[in-house]
């Protein structure tokens, strides 16, 4: 297995602003997997899933513009899911152009992980005409989002905290988070570890605190997307913490009840948002992308 840091050029509303992207790969020409993260984290959240699956995939787990590696936008009001898309588009582009030395192979299609934000953005994608995702998981997102779980999200983002070291940044970040799962002492410090940078020598969160334009004002009414949803046409497993504020179990449910064919793993031990660091989870996610019943390869 390698693993490698990407750099690519995307086009903002001011210039170009470069997003860096993790990959894990064991295999040459193996199908491309995105694994996309939550509004405040980064792609490194997703280690463990990306060395489980990269003996059949080559994993690409990007950060957001504005968090862990990638550039930060010059103005606050770019962070926005127009600007989330294009980014991801320039990735889609990148990831399925054919290659040198075999310019007549058929593009790939790709499979995608989303996490919160980043399964917002799968299903934007996802609902898009001639799009290239194969597969969708969406991990605690769905066709209706809780305001008083979107208002909660911005209060801790609107905080940006600063620490002394990065041990009480890992508290921090085990009490805030808490709905991610029962996680253990080294994965929490597997997280600390790639979501924190230094400022003025304080233990800072990784990402720009203009990303929390998005919570400027307060969040009025529940979020409905039930038009993207109706839009997708692709095999979809929607994980759901047994917890969560933001994905409600009845939203679940009228889901699988206009897509009947949608698949749902129920994670009773977290809230919003599963990990996806535990083997279970994992195993889960493996079985859904290699199912055989869901369509050709």
């Amino acid at each position: 297995m390698t693993i490698s840091i990407s750099k690519l050029y995307c086009l903002n509303p001011t210039g170009f602003h470069r997003i860096s992207c993790t990959v894990w790969s064991a295999l040459h020409h193996a199908r491309p997997l995105v694994c996309a993260h939550g509004f405040s984290r980064n792609g490194r959240d997703f280690d463990a899933l990306a060395s489980a699956l990269s003996d059949t995939y080559q994993v690409y787990c990007p950060d957001a513009a504005g968090r862990g590696h990638s550039d930060w936008l010059e103005q606050r009001e770019h962070y926005n899911y127009d600007q989330y898309l294009r980014d991801n588009a320039t990735l889609l582009s990148h990831i399925t152009a054919p290659l040198p030395d075999e310019p007549s192979r058929p593009s790939p299609s790709v499979d995608w992980v989303g996490t919160s934000m980043g399964g917002l953005v799968g299903m934007m994608l996802g609902a898009q005409p001639h799009n290239p995702i194969r597969r969708l998981v969406l991990n605690d997102i769905g066709a209706q989002i809780s305001a008083a779980s979107l208002n909660r999200i911005g209060e801790y983002v609107r905080e940006t905290p600063t620490f002394e070291t990065v041990a009480d940044y890992q508290a921090h970040l085990a009490d805030i988070h808490a709905s991610f799962g029962p996680l253990d002492e080294t994965q929490w410090q597997h997280l600390a570890h790639h979501s924190h940078r230094m400022e003025d020598g304080r233990v800072v969160p990784h990402y720009d605190p203009k990303i929390a334009s998005a919570f400027d004002q307060p969040v009025e009414a529940d979020v409905e997307l039930w038009s993207l949803w109706s839009a997708i046409d692709i095999p979809t497993l929607v994980i759901r913490g047994g917890q969560s504020d933001l994905l409600a179990s009845e939203t679940l449910d009228r889901m699988v009840e206009l897509k009947p064919d949608t698949q749902v793993l129920e994670i009773p031990d977290a809230g919003h948002a599963p990990a996806l660091m535990r083997d279970h989870e994992i195993a889960a996610i493996r079985a859904f992308l290699s199912d055989p019943s869901l369509g050709p390869d």
